[in-house]
Order: structure tokens, then sequence, then C-alpha cells
């Protein structure tokens, strides 16, 4: 009976050590998996789960609307909601760069609009203007522009015959905009631009700018 006792101790340890071994490696296998594995969520699936479009809102939307500000695609609301006129600004950044026409924003996409930065290789034509600074806290000023769009920094006030309305622009020392404004004291060779308070605006003042157009 003593012997038989032994017996089964001596199995009931080879089966707790046979369990140990086996949960040992299991957890080599998940150890394995999660570091040889890191690529995991660049799945094909995952990326197109992944892209920005028509419809999306929040924070990202917003980054992406800012981006496109900043690269003079976009005089919209930067409100994080992804309607038509953020996805006409996506179409029109993309057939720029000779990108998939999609309007959504995929990886490549995202990563040429964080890449675009200082003077553009390509434009039509430069001139040299009077700049001057104006933002929608200014005395007399509206908070919309001729075009309807809230005034913000990256939109400005042009001469439509000199510069036609919507066009893209760059200006050294301000960066990129959207000529979407109009004003009765902008006439020939000057130009406006917006920012976002008046003390920018005041701290900018009136300046001999090169205007590119882009467009």
């Amino acid at each position: 009976m003593l012997e038989h006792s032994r017996i089964s101790m001596a199995q009931d340890k080879r089966g707790v050590s046979l369990k140990r071994v086996l949960l040992a490696v299991i957890l080599t296998l998940v150890v394995l998996f999660v570091v040889v594995c890191p690529a995991v969520g660049l799945t094909a699936e995952q990326q197109e789960k992944a892209s920005v479009a028509l419809g999306a809102r929040g924070d990202e939307v917003r980054g992406i609307q800012k981006l496109l500000a900043d690269s003079g695609f976009y005089a919209g609301e930067i409100d994080g909601v992804f309607g038509p006129v953020t996805a006409k600004a996506v179409k029109e950044f993309q057939r720029s760069t000779s990108l998939d026409v999609s309007g959504v924003v995929d990886k490549e996409t995202f990563a040429y609009l964080e890449r675009l930065a200082g003077e553009p290789s390509r434009y039509s034509r430069t001139l040299a203007m009077k700049a001057s600074a104006y933002s929608a806290h200014d005395p007399g000023n509206g908070s919309y522009t001729y075009r309807g769009n809230l005034l913000r920094r990256g939109l400005a006030a042009v001469d439509p015959s000199v510069i036609p309305l919507g066009t893209r622009l760059y200006i050294k020392g301000y960066g990129y905009a959207i000529a979407d404004d109009i004003g009765s004291a902008i006439k020939g060779n000057r130009i406006d631009l917006a920012f976002d308070s008046r003390s920018d605006a005041l701290n900018f003042g009136v300046q001999r700018v090169t205007v590119y157009i882009v467009d």
C-alpha cells in the first residue's frame, strides 16, 4: 500500500512538471510571436481601415485639414469633419503630387502631406507685391472672407484682376495661402495676408514680399 502511494505521488509530480513545461513552451511561443511579428498592424486590411475618408470625424481629420491648409489646398474651417470640401482639397492635393486621386487620405497621401514644406518646386510666375496684414479681430472686419470661409491664417485678400480668387499662393516669410478675399484698398500689386490674431497682424505690419503663383 505504501509503495502504491509513492508511485501515485511520483506520477502526480511528473504530471505537474509536464504542465509546467507545456506552460513555458506556450509562453515562449507567445513572446516570439509578439517580438518577431510586430508588423501585424501593417496588413492591407488594417491599412484600409486606417484610411481617412468622407464622413470621418475627429482630431485625425482636424490634423489633415491643418496640413492641407498649411499647404495652400484648403480654405475651409478646421473643424474635424471630413466633408465634401475637405475631400475636394484632398483630391486637389493628390492631383498636384501625382498620387491616385481618390479623395481618401491613405498612408501614402498622409506621408506626402507631412513632407510638403518650403518654397514650391513648381509655379507659373512670381510677383513683387506690397503686403499688409489683417485679422477677424480688427475693427470693422468681419469673420468671413468674400468666398464665405472663416477668416484665418492661410487666406489672403487680393485684386482679382491680378490674382484670380481661388489661386494657390506661396509668400516668402508667410507660407502657403489661398486667394480667398478682396478689399477696397487691395488694388494692383497689393496683397492682404490674414492672421489668427490682431497682434500677429500688427507684428507683420507692411512688407515687400515675393508672391509665387502656384496654380
